[in-house]
């Protein structure tokens, strides 16, 4: 009998754990929106995934995420990343957090905790965040 090969995709889990972390920042309000699905996937593309593996990608992000209970091994991928990639990440996680043109307090208390375990400036975080919220209004 012949059984069919799963196929391997060749995904870096940096990138999906990064796409994970996006997933969380989208699922902590408890409302994933298609207008956050499709923010993570633009920001996912830009980052370095290929269109071809981004849908396998980012099933396989949801069950980590699901199956996680802490946002520190998704960071630590964060953390290694260089300047611009890692600016990306926090525009798009702002981006997520205001594409439903408000923050709640648990999205708000997300990026307090993220700015530190990324070693961002809160000046910066701070920047990005007016950034991205003036885009939305």
């Amino acid at each position: 009998m012949f059984f069919k090969k799963k196929e391997k995709v060749d995904i870096n889990s940096n990138l999906t754990q990064i796409c994970a972390l996006l997933i969380h920042a989208a699922k902590i309000d408890e409302h994933f929106s298609e207008k956050e699905e499709k923010i993570i996937k633009q920001t996912m593309l830009k980052i370095g995934v290929k269109k071809d593996h981004l849908d396998k990608l980012f099933s396989e992000a949801i069950k980590i995420e699901d199956n996680s209970n802490q946002i520190l091994n998704f960071t630590k991928e964060v953390k290694n990343m260089n300047d611009q990639i890692k600016i990306q990440i926090i525009e798009a996680l702002w981006r997520i957090i205001y594409s439903n043109k408000d923050a709640d307090i648990y999205e708000t208390s997300l990026m307090r905790r993220l700015g530190g375990l990324l070693y961002v400036d809160n000046k910066v975080m701070g920047d990005i965040k007016e950034k991205i919220k003036s885009e939305n209004l």
